[in-house]
C-alpha cells in the first residue's frame, strides 16, 4: 500500500484576476472614460446636442480605446507605455553606451542603464559579505549561489520534503517583516570548457596510453557545447522596516550589514531543509561578475580564467554593458540578443511540482528564469481579501439586477479568494510572486528560433507566456540580474 508521503505532491495556482477598480475597468480605462464623459458633458452644455452628435466619431474612438484589448491590455493601458517608449526614442535613450570618463566616479557604482544607474556595490566591514545598496528604494541586497540534486530524479517522498522545506524557508523570511523582496534566479550560461580543462591539467594524466588522448578529444568537443546551470537567491533587506534593529546594531551600513548577516545565516539553515546546498554568499566582485555575464555571456570564460579562486569576479566599475540597444520586443547587448517574457498565468489545474522542467531544460536554449516574491503584511493581505470578496459579490449582484447570466469565472475566483483567506487565518505567509523569463541567443535569427522553442515548451508546462512590448530594458534588469528588483 502506498503511503501519503510516497505520492508526488501536486500544485495548482489561482487564476490571475482581471477585475478592475470599478465596473471591471482599470485605472487607465477609468481615466479615459471619465475624461470622455466630462468632455461630452461640456459639449452638451455649451453647444448643444447637434454638436455632440456631430462628434460621434470622437466618442466612438474613446469607447474603442476603453474597450478594445490587444495582447491582454486595453488601448487605454497601452497608451502610457507607448508614450513613454516614444519619448525615450525621441530623446535617444534607447541606446546606452559606456563612455570613458576622466571625472571622479562614485566608489562602488555599478554603471548600469535605466533606473538601476544609482546602484552601488558595497562590502561588509569584516569583508565577508558583498551587497547591492539601493538608496532610492532603501534596500540592501545580498546574493548567494545554491545548488541541488536534479529534482525530477528524486523519489516522491524527498520531493515532498523539499517542497515543504522551501515553503517554510519562504514563510520564515516573509514573516520577519524586514524583507522587501526575495528573488530566485536560475540561468544557463555558455561554458568555454575552462573549468574542465583546469581540472584535467591538475588531476589528469595526458601521458596515459590510449585513454589520455581520448579524454583530451572529449574535453575539446564537450567544453564549448556545455551549458551549465546556475542558481542564485537574492534577499533585499528593507532598511526602513528594519530601522530599529539597524540602530541597535550600530546604525548606518554597519548596522544594516549586521542585520543582513543574521538573515543570511537563517536562510542558509532554512534552504538546507529544502534540499539546497548554499554555495556561499557572493562578494561584491562576484555579484558584479554575475551582472556582467548577464549582459555579456561571452565574458564568462575570461572572468573565470582571471580569477584565482576559480569563481568569476569582475571589476565593479565594469559590471554594466558596453552597449545596450533597446527595441520594441528585444534588446541587444555586448555579445547577445535577449527577449523577456512575463509568465502571465501559472497552471490552473493540478500538476506536478516539476511542471517547469520542460522550459528549464529546453535543448540548446540559453535562458534565465526569475521568480520574485514580495512578502505581504497579514493585515494588508486580509484587507485585500475582503475587498476582492466584496467586489466579486457586488459585480454578481449587478449582473442579477441587469438580468445577465452568472459567470463561472467569478465563482472560481471567489473560491480562490476564500482559499487564500483560510490560509491566512491558518497562519500561512502571503507573498505576491512575479515570474519573468529571459531568452538569449547570439543574434536575432537564433533568438527567434529559441523563443519559438520556449513558447512551445511553455504550452506543455501549462503556463501562459506574454512577450513584453516596449518594456524590454527594464524587464531585463528585473529578470536577468540578481538584484531583487521589480
Amino acid at each position: 500500500m502506498t503511503s501519503a508521503s510516497e505520492i508526488p505532491a501536486t500544485i495548482k495556482f489561482p487564476a490571475r484576476s482581471r477585475r478592475g477598480i470599478l465596473l471591471g475597468l482599470t485605472f487607465s480605462q477609468l481615466v479615459v472614460a471619465g475624461l470622455g464623459g466630462l468632455l461630452l458633458l461640456a459639449v452638451l452644455m455649451t453647444t448643444g446636442v447637434l454638436t455632440a452628435l456631430a462628434l460621434s466619431p470622437l466618442w466612438a474612438l474613446l469607447g474603442a480605446v476603453v474597450v478594445i484589448r490587444i495582447r491582454g491590455r486595453s488601448l487605454a493601458e497601452w497608451a502610457p507605455i507607448a508614450a513613454r517608449y516614444r519619448l525615450r526614442r525621441a530623446t535617444g535613450q534607447l541606446v546606452w553606451l559606456a563612455r570613458p570618463s576622466t571625472r571622479p566616479r562614485r566608489e562602488g557604482l555599478l554603471h548600469l542603464p535605466g533606473t538601476a544607474a544609482s546602484l552601488r556595490a558595497v562590502t561588509s566591514p569584516d569583508g565577508r559579505l558583498g551587497a547591492i545598496h539601493d538608496q532610492q528604494s532603501a534596500t540592501l541586497t545580498a546574493v548567494t549561489r545554491v545548488s541541488s540534486r536534479a529534482f525530477a530524479l528524486l523519489d516522491p517522498a524527498t520531493q515532498n520534503t523539499n517542497l515543504a522545506g522551501w515553503g517554510r524557508a519562504l514563510a520564515a523570511l516573509s514573516r520577519s517583516g524586514q524583507i522587501a523582496r526575495i528573488q530566485v534566479l536560475e540561468r544557463t550560461v555558455p561554458d568555454s570548457g575552462d573549468t574542465l580543462q583546469r581540472y584535467w591539467l591538475e588531476h589528469g594524466r595526458p601521458s596515459t596510453p590510449v585513454a589520455g588522448p581520448i579524454y583530451e578529444d572529449l574535453l575539446d568537443a564537450a567544453g564549448p557545447a556545455a551549458a551549465p546551470h546556475e542558481a542564485y537567491i537574492a534577499i533585499a533587506l528593507d532598511l526602513r522596516e528594519a530601522r530599529r534593529l539597524i540602530n541597535q546594531a550600530g546604525g548606518g551600513l554597519t548596522g544594516a550589514f549586521a542585520v543582513l548577516a543574521q538573515l543570511t545565516a537563517s536562510l542558509d539553515q532554512s534552504v538546507r531543509g529544502a534540499g539546497l546546498a548554499p554555495g556561499g554568499w557572493l562578494s561584491a566582485g562576484e555579484i558584479a561578475a554575475v551582472i556582467r555575464t548577464a549582459y555579456d555571456p561571452a565574458a564568462l570564460g575570461a572572468l573565470e580564467r582571471w580569477s584565482e579562486s576559480g569563481r568569476a569576479e569582475a571589476d565593479i566599475a565594469a559590471a554594466g554593458p558596453v552597449v545596450l540597444v533597446e527595441e520594441a520586443e528585444q534588446i541587444r547587448t555586448d555579445s547577445a540578443c535577449h527577449a523577456v517574457f512575463w509568465i502571465e498565468q501559472w497552471p490552473r489545474t493540478e500538476t506536478s511540482a516539476s511542471f517547469l522542467h520542460q522550459v528549464l531544460f529546453s535543448a540548446g536554449v540559453r535562458r534565465t528564469l526569475s521568480l520574485t516574491y514580495v512578502p505581504q503584511q497579514l493585515d494588508a493581505a486580509l484587507k485585500d481579501v475582503q475587498r476582492r470578496k466584496a467586489t466579486i459579490v457586488a459585480d454578481a449582484a449587478e449582473r442579477v439586477r441587469r438580468g445577465q447570466v452568472d459567470s463561472e469565472a467569478d465563482s472560481v475566483e471567489y473560491q480562490d479568494v476564500k482559499a487564500r483567506e483560510l490560509q491566512l487565518i491558518a497562519g500561512h505567509a502571503d507573498v505576491a510572486m512575479t515570474g519573468l523569463l529571459v531568452v538569449s541567443a547570439d543574434d536575432s535569427e537564433q533568438l527567434s528560433a529559441a523563443c519559438a522553442q520556449v513558447e512551445t515548451a511553455a504550452v506543455a508546462a501549462l503556463i501562459d507566456l506574454r512577450r513584453l512590448t516596449m518594456q524590454q530594458a527594464e524587464a531585463f534588469t528585473a529578470a536577468a540580474l540578481p538584484l531583487a528588483r521589480l
